[in-house]
């Protein structure tokens, strides 16, 4: 069975993308308990200090998408494994809406940095950042959302439930990285291969299975109901209402678009500036969904022009 040590890839982050390496980060992985009797875990960036930024990753992904952003930024903060990702227990319910973790992840952010503070989510994590500040306004100090609004839907969001809702084993870790890669054009085999070993773990038997809880709700057949035709569309996570929270933000907002993504379009940043005309949109050239994978240094540089302002 492969050893997996979870600190021990930061030189290859830095590397890649041609930060200085002056030796291994200060990084703890610390769990905090939820309600339902479950946790939730997170990884502190140089936990001597206190956190000056939490930030939520994507679904299907975990806090350790985040390393080569936060060996750019250079700052104390805290990478949260939402429920049923990464290091987190799953949910009984397989029930990941966002405004249904928004909750754990509140009691987690209050367990882990000074509150208020600046949030940031990607994809399903900014979803969850988004129902977190409108549930739990007083934590929350500035919000960003990573490549994502209230607008996406199935064919905005179709490569990653492709991705998302393939094998749930493979027989080895060649296979597992192989659909990776065939599902992440825009990354190299390198970030992809460490992404995987974050991200999946090997079995007794030797095969490969992600992390994260493949049986989230929304991917579960609409109805068992006889009537229903055999040719329905799979579901898929709807966010529409979620407009209505957007409009309960009262901090400063910022949304990044990946230039190469299709989850968010130009009619989903024109109702985002309609809702919220003081938001700031930037565009992340090269980029595709995942910007912090693509794009990491770029995007680090303007998660810094955020805190400063």
């Amino acid at each position: 069975m492969q050893v997996y040590d979870e600190f021990s890839m930061f030189a290859d982050n830095a590397a890649e993308v041609g930060l200085d390496w002056n030796g291994p980060p200060r990084v703890e992985r610390r769990t905090i308990a939820v309600s339902g009797g479950r946790n939730v875990s997170a990884l502190v960036w140089q936990p001597d200090k206190p956190a000056e930024l939490v930030l939520l990753h994507g679904g299907a992904q975990n806090a350790h998408t985040w390393d080569t952003v936060a060996l750019a930024l250079d700052r104390p903060l805290v990478a949260i494994d939402l429920p049923g990702h990464g290091h987190s227990d799953w949910r009984d319910d397989g029930d990941y809406r966002p405004q249904n973790m928004a909750d754990d992840v509140a009691t987690a952010i209050q367990a882990l940095a000074p509150v208020p503070i600046p949030l940031i989510g990607m994809s399903l994590g900014g979803m969850t950042a988004l129902c977190l500040t409108a549930q739990h306004p007083s934590l929350v100090t500035k919000l960003g959302m990573v490549d994502v609004t209230p607008g996406v839907d199935h064919a905005k969001a179709e490569p990653i439930i492709a991705f998302v809702t393939g094998p749930e084993f493979f027989d080895d870790f060649s296979s597992i990285l192989a659909r990776t890669i065939e599902h992440n054009p825009t990354r190299s085999e390198s970030s992809l291969r460490r992404g995987v070993l974050h991200n999946a773990r090997e079995l007794d038997d030797g095969r490969w299975s992600w992390r994260y809880d493949p049986m989230r709700s929304w991917k579960r057949a609409p109805s068992d109901d006889a009537d229903s035709p055999a040719e329905a569309s799979p579901p898929s996570p709807d966010f529409q209402a979620l407009w209505e929270e957007l409009a309960k933000i009262a901090v400063p907002i910022t949304l990044w678009r990946g230039a190469r993504s299709g989850v968010v379009d130009d009619a989903d940043v024109a109702r985002f500036l309609q809702i919220q005309p003081r938001a700031t949109v930037v565009v992340v050239d090269g980029a595709g969904h995942s910007i912090q994978g693509d794009r990491p240094v770029e995007l680090a540089r303007s998660f810094e022009a955020m805190l400063a302002t």
